[in-house]
């Protein structure tokens, strides 16, 4: 089989460049929709059901283990589709199949907690609050899955979320850096103000902004410590494939690139960050 990771853009390389790192003789099929890119400003059932679409696309292309590496997603669908959807196919796939997500590993990474954990309610003060400001696309947002999952399991921990409604679009269609710098410095501003002062930790939950988390440190605080969803993700799949031997992804270090959109090469930023030539063949 192969490894499948799905993302509404190139946001998704971030952690699939992350993964090939980590699992070098594994074979993994990207598949970026970039004919409905971005999901973030998209109804709920729009979401789920391009996102039901994208993994339906990769188990045709052979994978039996999906990576949703869009925060949106994962938010959005993920849970719907385990439910409700997945079993179905389980049975006539006749063979293990699943999808997960990146927000479980993120929280966890957050947290230093397994997700398996909820915190106990006490009435004593927290003397000192650990702040964690997480930008998202709205949808996530919405969702205040952060909050909420954050809260669970550790209440010295503060989260604001910030909104970023035209980031990921503008990273997807290779805006220039003064461009992104400027839309990312308005919303590091706009967190600040609603804290009333720094945020200790930041996660940047929108794979898209990993792509430039060079601007988001310039713009933060010096020496800000950034949760990396890529690293958090590259650790969970390997603690899940150790445990579910089952999913088998290959040895013969197989790359793919396909896309709902227009086939070719990507533009410059996304080579920049791959670290070269970035061709996507048509879905």
């Amino acid at each position: 089989m192969a490894i499948g990771v799905f993302d509404s853009g190139i946001g998704g390389l971030s952690v699939h460049r992350r993964l090939v790192e980590r699992f070098a003789r594994a074979d993994f099929v990207y598949l970026a929709d970039q004919a409905n890119t971005p999901y973030g400003g998209r109804p709920g059932e729009e979401i789920v059901a391009l996102t039901r679409a994208g993994c339906e696309r990769l188990f045709a292309e052979g994978c039996d283990l999906v990576i949703l590496a869009c925060n949106t997603a994962s938010a959005i669908a993920l849970r719907r589709l385990q439910q409700t959807w997945l079993p179905d196919i389980r049975a006539t796939r006749g063979r293990p199949t699943n999808v997960v997500g990146i927000i479980v590993p993120t929280i966890e990474a957050a947290t230093g907690l397994p997700w398996e954990h909820e915190a106990e309610r006490r009435g004593d003060k927290v003397e000192k609050l650990d702040v964690l400001a997480v930008f998202a696309t709205p949808a996530t947002a919405a969702s205040r899955v952060y909050e909420i999952e954050i809260d669970k399991r550790r209440q010295d921990v503060a989260v604001f979320v910030e909104a970023c409604p035209d980031l990921a679009a503008r990273i997807e269609a290779g805006a220039g850096r003064g461009e992104l710098a400027a839309l990312v410095a308005g919303h590091v501003a706009a967190v600040t103000r609603r804290i009333g002062r720094a945020p200790d930790r930041a996660i940047l939950g929108c794979t898209h902004y990993e792509i430039i988390s060079d601007v988001f440190r310039a713009a933060l605080r010096p020496g800000t410590p950034l949760v990396h969803q890529p690293d958090a993700t590259a650790e969970a799949l390997a603690s899940y494939l150790e445990r579910r031997p089952e999913y088998d992804p290959g040895q013969d270090g197989r790359r793919v690139f396909l896309t709902t959109g227009e086939a070719g090469l990507q533009h410059t930023l996304a080579a920049e960050f791959w670290g070269g030539p970035l061709r996507f063949d048509p879905a």
